[in-house]
């Protein structure tokens, strides 16, 4: 596998220059990569040792690789992009190494090919037309019902907190585009992750999550931990002062600094969240950075970091076993990770929220909230279709 990196000059909106079939995304504010093709794609064996077979697999890919990298920056050479389940005994964790990556990155750009450039194969953006909706796993009383049951398991001792997801499915009257979504969330979403990878198979994950897992660039690496939400708009100090919303982000930065701290020789973790908003919501953030004491790759601090306690629960073991009984679905890639890893172990990773699985002219939406021993049913239910909002923009336009 010969692989080239080259500078390249200005390269305009990258997610307009997408071709349609399988697009491959990671955009925040313009930079970022996009992708297309397959020099290499695998689907990860699931179980406890994923992260592991999946870091073996990509060794062996680069290590093969004939590179020739003019640029030298994380996101150039090969690059693999990459979505984990959130339950690790469910199936369709992918990892796929483009053929083709175009990417910017502070004022730099550059071009990535493996074999023949393909930069002539954009298309026009097709709208997917009409959309129609349609309960997923459970209806809207269904789940508040799940969110009742939650709580007394709460009140009752069994645990401290669970994210309960729920999901939507959005039929249309032509087939999605992803392209049409991915520009749309990344023109309102600006401050998110626009993200576009494969999922299980056949399907393809698109979304624009706000929370970053971990960006790990050499030694140093960086995460963004979001729990604690109320509808923009809504007075910030509220949100500051509410018990249930501190406590719940106290949980989720306690996971993962007590995730961190073992593979890092320094960490800085804030005493006080600040706020992070959305059109849509705003969250309580938190943003902990530090330094590996060895030469891990992005993958070996994903393993360690997921499931946080932003989209899991706390106790881990616990809140799954209760998503388990209460959720009534398979997750699949919503609130898994999802990024992109080189092969010199970098790479950015961020958690699987605000998403639809795309299969041809349907798609399942995914939200989720964090389920406290004080949670109105009503309320994470409202809580819950804010968040799903932001598909069904993508989607509608």
């Amino acid at each position: 596998m010969v692989v080239r990196t080259v500078p390249v000059g200005d390269v305009g909106d990258l997610i307009a220059r997408l071709p349609d079939t399988a697009p491959y995304a990671w955009v925040r504010h313009g930079d970022g990569l996009v992708g297309w093709g397959e020099a290499a794609s695998v689907t990860v064996p699931y179980g406890p040792g994923r992260f592991a077979w999946a870091r073996a697999w990509l060794n062996a890919i680069f290590h093969a690789a004939d590179i020739h990298d003019q640029v030298g920056l994380p996101g150039s050479g090969p690059v693999a992009f990459g979505s984990f389940t959130f339950d690790p005994g469910s199936p369709g964790s992918t990892l796929v190494v483009p053929r083709t990556v175009l990417a910017r990155r502070d004022g730099r750009a550059w071009l990535t090919t493996i074999g023949e450039d393909t930069l002539d194969l954009v298309t026009p953006v097709r709208t997917p037309g009409r959309i129609r909706y349609s309960d997923g796993s459970l209806t809207s009383m269904e789940w508040e019902h799940a969110v009742a049951t939650a709580v007394k398991e709460i009140t009752g001792g069994r645990l401290d907190k669970v994210v309960l997801a729920r999901d939507l499915i959005a039929t249309a009257d032509r087939r999605i585009d992803p392209r049409a979504l991915l520009a749309r969330l990344a023109s309102r979403y600006p401050e998110c992750y626009t993200f576009s990878v494969g999922g299980s198979v056949g399907k393809l994950l698109v979304g624009a999550t706000p929370e970053l897992l971990v960006r790990h660039t050499g030694r140093a690496i960086e995460s963004l931990v979001l729990a604690g939400t109320s509808p923009t708009g809504a007075d910030p100090a509220d949100l500051f002062r509410s018990e249930k919303n501190q406590y719940e982000h106290v949980c989720a930065v306690a996971s993962v600094r007590d995730a961190l701290a073992p593979l890092c020789e320094t960490l800085d973790v804030p005493d006080r969240p600040e706020l992070l908003v959305l059109p849509n919501v705003q969250h309580l953030a938190s943003r902990v950075t530090g330094r590996l004491s060895d030469g891990a790759s992005v993958l070996d601090v994903v393993a360690a970091m997921h499931p946080t306690a932003a989209v899991g629960g706390t106790p881990t073991a616990t809140a799954l076993e209760v998503i388990r009984e209460l959720e009534d679905m398979d997750r699949g890639g919503y609130a898994g990770p999802v990024g992109w890893i080189d092969a010199r172990g970098d790479g950015e990773w961020g958690i699987a929220l605000r998403c639809a699985a795309i299969t041809d002219d349907r798609a399942r939406l995914f939200a989720g909230c964090g389920i406290m021993g004080e949670s109105d049913p009503a309320g994470e239910l409202a809580e819950a279709q804010a968040k799903l909002r932001v598909m069904r923009y993508a989607l509608e336009g």
